[in-house]
């Protein structure tokens, strides 16, 4: 009977990542659209302000796949990882 106490209550804590989501999330403006990436172009490098959190003022490089424009609010998971500069001029999955 007590092993099947400890599996309901296993099956009760959630799941492995729920943790990530439900954590602390920081909220950042974009200022400045750098450019695409990816292997289509389906990827727009920004740069954004953080405004709430541990690295609050602090300006950073992110990677945002979908539609984006200047202002919007992005919520971060973590502001520790910053995208890596994009090197070309070329930019990736532009044909015109």
């Amino acid at each position: 009977m007590a092993k099947t106490q400890q599996v309901n209550q296993k099956k009760q804590a959630g799941s492995k990542g729920s943790d990530k989501i439900l954590g602390v999330v920081a909220p950042a403006v974009v200022q400045e659209l750098i450019g695409r990436t990816g292997f289509r172009g389906e990827i727009t490098q920004v740069k954004c302000l953080v405004q709430e959190g541990r690295d609050k003022g602090r300006p950073m490089r992110r990677n945002v796949k979908g539609p984006i424009k200047l202002g919007d609010i992005l919520m971060l998971r973590e502001t520790e990882i910053e995208a890596r500069r994009i090197k070309s001029k070329v930019s990736k999955g532009a044909y015109s």
